[in-house]
């Protein structure tokens, strides 16, 4: 697979890299468009993330916010993406409302992934029934168990590359998620993954060196068959890569 890998010290270290390279991207593609797309993860480490990308003088105002994938709770829950990015990157970066395209995860999960998340995307990219958005930047974590957005090993939307976004029950949270797909992931321009400590070294490894079975190594999804692939990883999390 052909994908970049940078390995830093620390979470701090890696959020800074990694917010710097992200904007980077956003800055080529706002050289020759008038706006830019961005879909964010949730989780522990997008909070470094967010804090960074925010404190940078940047055109928010260009860039069209979305969610890779987003727990089905009120948006003033702590467990809500939304609010992450909310009180991390959107209000500190003055990201105005209307370029914000959220998850409405306090709606039945059905409803908020199709049609009120789907039709959004759809609506912004212009696109036909059938088509999957290319978006310009999407940003991806992992879980200890190899999961990226919310696509965990054994989904039975592991081999789903048609549509655009699907609500999923996690047996393990006993939670209800929107997730964007395989195809989407795969379709993006460029893709970032940000993972951060030892308990992910062992699936850091696996993703890498085994071979491809994204039913057990989801995160291979977007690395393996990606465009533009890029892993920060601090050293705890990349302790076990040769």
């Amino acid at each position: 697979m052909s994908v970049r890998r940078h390995t830093l010290p620390d979470p701090m270290a890696t959020a800074e890299a990694c917010a710097h390279h992200i904007l980077m991207l956003l800055e080529q593609v706002l050289a020759g468009r008038d706006a830019a797309t961005l879909a964010v993860s949730g989780g522990t480490t997008p909070k470094l993330l967010f804090d960074r990308m925010a404190a940078v003088k940047f055109p928010w105002e260009r860039v069209s916010l979305f969610f890779v994938d987003e727990r089905c709770v009120s948006p003033t829950d702590d467990q809500s993406n939304y609010k992450l990015a909310l009180e991390h990157l959107i209000r500190p970066a003055h990201i105005p409302p209307h370029n914000v395209h959220r998850v409405f995860g306090e709606l039945d999960p059905l409803r908020a992934a199709a049609p009120r998340y789907v039709e959004d995307i759809r609506e912004y990219f212009g696109l036909a029934e059938g088509e999957l958005p290319r978006f310009d930047v999407i940003h991806c974590g992992m879980g200890p168990d190899a999961h990226t957005a919310s696509l965990f090993p054994g989904s039975e939307w592991l081999d789903d590359h048609e549509h655009i976004a699907a609500p999923v029950y996690v047996e393990k949270f006993r939670m209800w998620r929107v997730t964007l797909l395989p195809g989407v992931l795969q379709a993006a321009k460029h893709t970032v993954f940000a993972v951060t400590g030892e308990d992910k070294a062992e699936m850091v490894r696996a993703v890498f060196q085994e071979e491809y079975d994204p039913k057990r190594y989801p995160a291979q999804i977007a690395s393996h068959h990606g465009r533009g692939v890029t892993w920060f990883l601090d050293e705890a999390a990349a302790r076990l890569l040769d």
